[in-house]
Parts: structure tokens; C-alpha cells; sequence
């Protein structure tokens, strides 16, 4: 019996970290910034299943299922929502990736490609942190430009579809389809 290589997305260290973090009341609370960009692209791409990856406090779930829409939420850092998600047709990654270790990067990128049915929406800082891990290090791992982000997402199948500009806030901020 042959088995696949253990893809880790999150270190047991940093895990504990962000559930350090996640205690804090207003770490992993500005989901719902995004509710309405993200409601929008699921009625106009006719998503019935909505995925927030990365849930934190839960916000965009919440506002969303205020809208109606079937929403499932994951975040291993947070016990309620840490169950192993299911694909859906529209995923939301919002401020999620940059918190990311560099060593478990492929692992997400490539879970978010295995849970995404036909859209991705991901919103990515690309500016430090206002807040630091208890090593010292930013809370904001990957530091990366819009291009480089895209390049990542393009090597999964996915296709860029729009990304709005948010050049006062530093985001890369994009929609992209499943192909």
C-alpha cells in the first residue's frame, strides 16, 4: 500500500500561535468588509455553496448567511470552525494568506485548488502587520507583490479573472475561476 506525501498547511507551533492570537477580540474580525463583494460574485456567478477559508472571528460567514447563502467556515486555528472543510462553488480567502509559514504554503494554496468548484476571491496584504507574533517575527509572513500572488494561484489552475485595485490599503485583491 502506497500513500501520498502528508501535505502539513500548519506547523503545531504556529498553530498554537494563532490560537494565541485569535483569543484577542479584534484578531480575525474584518470578514464582513468583505460580505458585499463576495455576496455579489456568488449571485452573479450563480455560486450556491460559499467557503470562508480562514474564517477567524466568522464575520463574513455570518453576514453572508444573513444574505441567505449557504456558508460553511474554516479556520484551523479556531475550534468551531477547524473541521475539515467541504469544496464549494465560490471559496473566500480573505486576509489569510500572508499569514501563512513559508514552508506550508504549497500545502494551502494547493487545498484552497482541491476546495474550489468554480471561484476563488482572495484578498492578500502586501504590507507588514500592525501586529507581532510573540517570536518577534510580523504577523504578516508573506510579504509578497500582486504578480507574484497571481503566478502562485496560476500554477493551480486557476485563471484571473478581475482584480480590483487597492493601492490605499496594499491588497491584492482578485477574483479567479477554476479551470
Amino acid at each position: 500500500m502506497q500513500f501520498g506525501p502528508v501535505t502539513i498547511r500548519i506547523s503545531a507551533g504556529y498553530l498554537a500561535e494563532q490560537q494565541r492570537l485569535h483569543q484577542q477580540p479584534a484578531y480575525g474580525s474584518r470578514g464582513y468588509n468583505w460580505g458585499y463583494v463576495v455576496a455579489g460574485i456568488a449571485r452573479i456567478e450563480e455560486c450556491r455553496s460559499i467557503l470562508d477559508y480562514g474564517a477567524g472571528k466568522g464575520t463574513l460567514t455570518r453576514t453572508l448567511k444573513l444574505a441567505n447563502h449557504q456558508v460553511q467556515a474554516y479556520d484551523p486555528a479556531v475550534s468551531e470552525f477547524a473541521h475539515p472543510p467541504m469544496p464549494a462553488d465560490l471559496v473566500a480567502c480573505v486576509d489569510v494568506l500572508e499569514h501563512i509559514e513559508p514552508e506550508c504554503l504549497d500545502g494551502v494554496l494547493d487545498h484552497l485548488a482541491k476546495l474550489t468548484k468554480k471561484i476563488l476571491f482572495v484578498a492578500i496584504s502586501m504590507r507588514q502587520a500592525k501586529r507581532w507574533l510573540s517570536d518577534g517575527r510580523n504577523a504578516h509572513l508573506l510579504i509578497q507583490s500582486g504578480p507574484w500572488w497571481r503566478e502562485q494561484l496560476e500554477q493551480r489552475g486557476f485563471t484571473v479573472r478581475r482584480v480590483w485595485p487597492h493601492s490605499e490599503t496594499n491588497e491584492w485583491v482578485a477574483m479567479l475561476e477554476r479551470t
